[in-house]
C-alpha cells in the first residue's frame, strides 16, 4: 500500500482544513516546496497535492508553485486535484510535470471528460476523487451536494476506464478520528479497482488497518503536521510490513547494481530492514549472534543501497547495492566464487 503525504495549497501556503470547512483554515507551512522536498527525503514515492483555490472557484493560480513542488518532490510522483474541470486544466497540469490528475467534480458533471482523459493519458495517470458526507457525494470543494451516493458513483467509474479511486469521507477529514473502514470496504467492493483512502488517519495502527483492508494507498495530512506519525513510519507500515506477514526473518539476496553479479545472501528482520532504509547501508540480522550487523562495519567494505524489490510472494528481498570493496570475507568480489561442476 502506497503512502501519499498531502499538501493542500491556499494563497501560496500549505494549509489544513477540518471537514473541508474553509472557516477552519490554518497554515501549517509557508513553504510548500520545502514540505514536498522533505516528504521525498523521508521516503515518499508519491505526493498528493490539492489546489484549494482551484477547488473553490475553478480558477487556477498556483501553476508556478505546483511546478516547483513537482521538481522538489522528484523522483516521487505528484498527483494534483482541485479545480481540474476542463481539458485545458489537465493539459496545464501535464505541462507542469504532474503525473496523475485527480478529477472530482468532473466525474459527476462531465463524465465524458474523465473518459477522454483516460484515453489520452492512460488509466495510470487518472484518478477520480469521490468525496462524500453521510454517503452522499459532494462537489466543488465539498460545498455542493448531489443526489448521488458514493457507491453509485464508484460502481459506474469502471465504464469510464477509471482504475484508481480516491475516497474521502468528509466527516473524518482533518479530525484524526480514524478512517471509515466500513465505508471504505463498501467502496472497494463497489468499484473493483484500486482505492486510495483519504481522511481520518491518525496513527501507524490506522495505516496497518487500511493495508489489511486491501487499500491501494493512503493519503495522510494532518497527522503528519501534528506529529502523530512520520512519513517513514507510515511507509514502513503500509509497504514493508507486508514482507513479514509469514516470517519474522526473511532472506535478502544482494546484487551489484552495476554488474548485476550476485554478491551474497543474508537475512533481515524488521529492524535490519528499517536500518538499511534509514542509513542506506545494507544491514542484516545475524542468526548466530541474534543481533544486527551492517555489512562492512569492521572491514569498511560496505554495501551502499540503491534499491530493494520484494518477490511476488513478498517473503524474499532482492537488494541492489554498490559495494565499496570485496563483499566476501575471503577477499573475493562475491561470496559465490566457488563454482562446482555439474554433470
Amino acid at each position: 500500500m502506497m503512502i501519499l503525504p498531502a499538501i493542500d495549497l491556499k494563497d501560496g501556503k500549505c494549509v489544513r482544513l477540518i471537514k473541508g470547512d474553509f472557516s477552519t483554515q490554518h497554515t501549517v507551512s509557508d513553504d510548500p516546496v520545502r514540505v514536498a522536498a522533505q516528504y521525498r527525503a523521508d521516503g515518499a514515492s508519491w505526493v498528493h497535492v490539492v489546489d484549494l483555490d482551484g477547488a473553490l472557484d475553478g480558477k487556477r493560480r498556483n501553476a508556478a508553485l505546483v511546478a516547483a513542488i513537482v521538481k522538489a518532490a522528484h523522483p516521487a510522483k505528484v498527483e494534483l486535484g482541485g479545480g481540474l474541470r476542463t481539458e485545458e486544466d489537465i493539459e496545464e497540469a501535464d505541462s507542469l510535470g504532474v503525473y496523475r490528475f485527480v478529477l472530482g467534480s468532473a466525474a459527476v458533471e462531465n463524465p465524458g471528460l474523465v473518459a477522454r482523459t483516460v484515453t489520452r493519458y492512460g488509466a495510470r495517470r487518472v484518478a477520480v476523487g469521490v468525496d462524500a458526507l453521510d454517503g452522499m457525494v459532494k462537489t466543488r470543494g465539498w460545498r455542493e451536494g448531489t443526489n448521488l451516493t458514493d457507491t453509485e458513483l464508484a460502481a459506474g467509474l469502471a465504464d469510464l476506464g477509471v482504475k484508481t479511486l480516491i475516497y474521502t469521507d468528509i466527516a473524518t477529514d482533518g479530525v484524526l478520528s480514524g478512517p471509515s473502514l466500513e465505508r471504505l470496504a463498501q467502496i472497494r467492493d463497489a468499484f473493483g479497482g484500486e482505492v486510495i483512502a483519504s481522511g481520518g488517519v491518525s496513527s501507524v495502527a490506522d495505516v496497518t488497518a487500511l493495508r489489511r483492508l486491501r487499500m491501494g494507498g493512503c493519503i495522510i495530512g494532518k497527522a503528519l503536521y501534528a506529529g502523530n506519525i512520520t512519513v517513514r513510519d507510515a511507509v514502513f507500515a503500509g509497504q514493508w510490513e507486508l514482507c513479514f506477514v509469514k516470517n519474522e526473518l526473511i532472506p535478502a539476496v544482494v546484487q551489484d547494481a552495476d554488474t548485476r553479479e550476485v554478491l551474497m545472501l543474508g537475512f533481515m528482520n524488521r529492524e535490519a530492514l528499517r536500518k538499511t532504509l534509514d542509513t542506506g547501508l545494507v544491514t542484516f540480522h545475524s542468526r548466530s549472534r541474534d543481533a544486527l550487523w551492517t555489512k562492512g562495519e569492521t572491514s569498511g567494505n560496505y554495501l551502499n543501497l540503491k534499491s530493494i524489490s520484494p518477490d511476488c510472494d513478498r517473503d524474499t528481498l532482492l537488494i541492489m547495492a554498490k559495494p565499496s570493496g570485496p563483499t566476501c570475507h575471503t577477499g573475493n568480489t562475491s561470496c559465490f566464487f566457488d563454482t562446482w561442476e555439474v554433470r
